[in-house]
């Protein structure tokens, strides 16, 4: 497996399967059109955020996004995970794991001391990212009015 940066077919190809990255991302909460996905990914990428993906053989498996923020309370910068997705036909095989191991250095040689993630309460990616040593930070609740 390679993980590296897109080149812009790549990229076309991430946008074209972000919907569905969103759908899953929020347990089906959210189904947003290509179009509103391509609003919200460029809106990160303008930031300076970017993309990581895996591949073999040339065939996309998954990616992650990364970048950093802005900590709202501290006005402290971090870095972020903003999305790992792993296509359905190459899940169970570690790759998203890989994918934020390599994030995570990627953003600690940018010089981040911290690194964050949200993720939806009852989204199996959880173990995941507690098993790479992610805790609760804060916790966000609703309730339908």
């Amino acid at each position: 497996m390679d993980i590296r940066k897109p080149n812009e077919l790549e990229i076309e190809k991430i946008v074209a399967l972000s919907p569905q990255a969103l759908f899953e991302g929020t347990l089906g909460l959210t189904k947003p059109t290509l179009e509103k996905a391509k609003e919200l990914i460029e809106s990160i990428l303008k930031k300076g955020s970017y993309y990581l993906i895996a591949t073999e053989n040339n065939e996309l498996m998954g990616w992650i996004l990364l970048g950093g923020s802005i900590d709202q309370f501290s006005i402290k910068t971090i870095g972020f995970i903003y999305e790992v997705f792993v296509l359905d036909e190459y899940r169970g095989k570690s790759i998203s794991k890989q994918l934020i191991k390599i994030g995570i250095e990627q953003l600690k040689q940018e010089g981040y001391s911290e690194v964050r993630l949200s993720v939806f309460e009852g989204n199996q990616a959880i173990k995941i990212y507690e098993g790479l040593g992610f805790e609760n930070r804060t916790i966000t609740m609703s309730r339908p009015l």
